[in-house]
């Protein structure tokens, strides 16, 4: 397969001199694991001492990783991404939010969302996470089968009643809607209630789509187990693929608690699990939808070589390529060129709420072996390129 990751013009035609020069920049901070650490301290320090740092977080860090504060903010970026063929998937990337009204607010965001993917051929997905509609602890509990209070029983209702207002709107809307995975503990519980939505709301195809984490060994089991109760009851599967974010929280937990790690043993493993559920996807792909979730240049190769070999269209709507936005462009906007569907996770929000997303992110960068290098190299390359016109 003709290598096309590597056309650094493509990747970076919307950026201009200035902000390749700002993502080199971020991407050489990010590169270094303690200046991440120092700055994850520092900025956690001012924000909650309520310092003025906002305006400097806003011009580097959080307009080259987010769409803007409100929805309303990313359209902007929405359109000069469809331009080159790249959709966008608006992400409320607001975390770890406990009371009630916090999860109300965070059901009307996400039918705003929707409403707005409605309008708009280049937002053809919704998201939501599940700790957004609903306490962590909650979904634990339910998930290690204890019984829960009348109480929990009542604000578990709410939660179900979030979900399904959400999902009934995405069906309504005719609006794919991407459910995120979350931590092991808590992910049965949200994977019962998914499966819930798919029975209620993928009937005619696929609306709503869970997300399976490949970094765990049991994900490939739990899909076929899935499509064999899909198959009886009648709906579509939809599931975004992604390798996983939790890593050394899962592993820490597990060895705390004396249980066997949810995680394969090496990166290898997780590899091959990932492309494993690609090809049974594309296997069933009368019966189900995929978005590949991935920053892995070869797993992204491995599927466009899939697709090549079933014959099934580039464009294929039941197929998406999907990237965070400002990260991966050389894969995005190639694979966009190319005549592939690519959607790029576009988070959103207030910039304190968004901080701890971010944080993640820097980390998580950090922590995959080769992503900042291989994000350097391309900006240094179109650099290059530039300087040698």
């Amino acid at each position: 397969m003709e290598k096309i990751f590597d056309n650094t013009q493509v990747a970076f035609s919307l950026k201009s001199d200035t902000e390749l020069d700002r993502a080199y920049f971020l991407f050489k901070m990010i590169d270094s694991e303690p200046l991440v650490r120092i700055g994850t301290v520092v900025t956690n320090f001012a924000i909650k001492a309520h310092l003025p740092v906002e305006g400097l977080i806003r011009a580097t860090v959080f307009d080259h990783f987010c769409g803007g504060i409100n929805e309303d903010d990313c359209i902007t970026v929405v359109d000069k991404m469809f331009t080159k063929g790249v959709s966008s998937v608006l992400d409320y990337s607001v975390e770890g939010k406990e009371e009630e009204e916090q999860f109300n607010a965070a059901l009307e965001m996400t039918l705003k969302t929707i409403e707005f993917a409605k309008e708009r051929l280049a937002i053809p997905f919704a998201v939501f996470k599940p700790t957004g509609l609903g306490r962590f602890e909650l979904y634990e509990k339910l998930g290690e089968k204890q019984v829960l209070t009348p109480s929990e029983q009542e604000e578990w209702s709410r939660v179900v009643a979030r979900f399904d207002h959400v999902c009934s709107e995405a069906h309504k809307k005719d609006v794919a809607l991407l459910i995120d995975g979350e931590e092991s503990w808590m992910q049965d519980a949200a994977d019962d209630l998914v499966t819930e939505m798919m029975r209620k709301y993928n009937k005619e195809k696929a609306i709503v789509f869970n997300t399976l984490q490949m970094y765990r060994w049991d994900r490939l089991d739990y899909l076929k187990r899935l499509h064999e109760i899909a198959k009886k009851e009648g709906f579509f599967i939809g599931m975004k693929l992604v390798r996983g974010a939790y890593m050394e929280k899962e592993n820490k937990r597990a060895e705390e608690k004396g249980y066997i790690s949810p995680i394969c043993v090496s990166k290898e493993a997780t590899d091959q699990n990932y492309d494993a559920a690609v090809l049974y996807m594309l296997d069933h792909l009368n019966t189900m939808s995929i978005f590949a979730g991935t920053h892995n240049e070869l797993s992204s190769y491995k599927l466009m070589e899939m697709m090549e070999q079933k014959a099934i269209a580039k464009n294929d709507n039941r197929i998406w390529f999907g990237q965070l936005y400002g990260m991966s462009d050389n894969i995005s906007y190639n694979l966009a060129e190319n005549g592939y569907n690519v959607a790029k996770y576009l988070p959103f929000g207030p910039v304190k709420d968004v901080m701890p997303y971010l944080i993640r992110r820097a980390e998580e960068n950090t922590s995959v072996a080769g992503q900042t290098s291989r994000e350097l190299s391309m900006i240094k390359a179109e650099r290059k390129r530039r300087k040698g016109k």
